[in-house]
């Protein structure tokens, strides 16, 4: 068995942003995003490589979280599309009306649902496969029992696949971020340092407190160490800051059972909402998915 956590707020985006043709409600309303997540999250149940039984998705909703409350120039919703904060809530409640379980975040992330989550069911199946490329969630893989995957560039990462990616093992991806930065989160990294010499650090210190401030005992070369280490030593304090923004919670208060998780079809909403969507195809297509594999199990 195995547990599938979706980005519900990436494939939001992504559904927004792709070469899809649009969508519009009866009553005018673009739903071109909203109708790309279902049909995403249901191509999951189909697709050979997934084959997927459990699952929950995760939504920021809306985009702001405890962190922004850490550091000023962390993200926000600023910015974003009004036709896709029009589809915030909208969202939310067609993936919970196809049946599936929703992770609504406010003050976490829905990022900081996903590792939870990874973490809360990893010993209860035998993978959970956390649906999303954003670097950040690359710290709760676990050998092959937590992986990620891209759905965009069809690669699945382990472990493995993390050192290769990045250099550095899963436990040090908040201070690698905390280093190179991340511009999607507004994370500004300190400057001088790279993916190459940060890595080169991090694989043998693991975590920041451990480099020391003067580089020449550094144990590894390091282009530019003078400089990096004079710009680590005078601002540490900034990045214990952005490790700390970078590093996803775990104690995000998830009350589903693993058996809440199972999708046995759609709920009895889902007909209007797909009628209130223009969506009388997707509504058949659930159904008989759902009835599918009811007969087939």
């Amino acid at each position: 068995m195995r547990l599938h956590l979706v980005d519900g707020t990436f494939e939001l985006f992504r559904a927004h942003f792709s070469k899809r043709p649009g969508a519009t409600a009866p009553d005018g309303q673009d739903v071109k995003a909203t109708v790309g997540v279902l049909r995403s999250v249901l191509a999951l149940f189909t697709e050979e490589d997934e084959q997927a039984t459990h699952i929950a998705v995760a939504f920021d909703n809306p985009i702001r979280s405890f962190r922004n409350d850490m550091f000023d120039g962390y993200k926000t919703g600023e910015g974003m599309e009004p036709v896709l904060v029009a589809q915030m809530d909208l969202v939310e409640k067609a993936t919970a009306a196809m049946g599936i379980a929703v992770w609504s975040m406010d003050r976490w992330e829905a990022d900081d649902a996903l590792a939870a989550g990874a973490v809360k069911f990893a010993s209860a199946v035998d993978q959970v496969r956390v649906m999303t490329p954003d670097k950040d969630l690359g710290q709760t893989v676990r050998g092959t029992s937590i992986v990620q995957v891209d759905r965009i560039r069809r690669r699945v990462i382990d472990e493995a696949g993390v050192r290769e990616a990045r250099g550095v093992s899963p436990r040090s991806i908040p201070d690698y971020l905390a280093l190179v930065g991340d511009t999607a989160d507004g994370i500004p990294g300190l400057p001088g340092f790279g993916a190459k010499s940060t890595a080169t650090l991090l694989a043998h210190y693991e975590h920041l407190e451990a480099i020391p401030d003067d580089p020449v005992t550094w144990a590894v070369k390091v282009r530019g160490a003078p400089r990096l280490g004079a710009t680590l030593a005078e601002r540490r304090e900034d990045a214990m800051l952005y490790r700390s923004l970078a590093t996803l919670a775990l104690d995000v208060p998830l009350t589903d059972d693993l058996e809440s998780l199972r999708w046995t079809g759609p709920g009895d909403d889902w007909a209007s909402v797909c009628e209130s969507l223009g969506q009388g195809g997707l509504e058949r297509q659930a159904h008989a998915l759902a009835a599918s594999r009811g007969s087939a199990s």
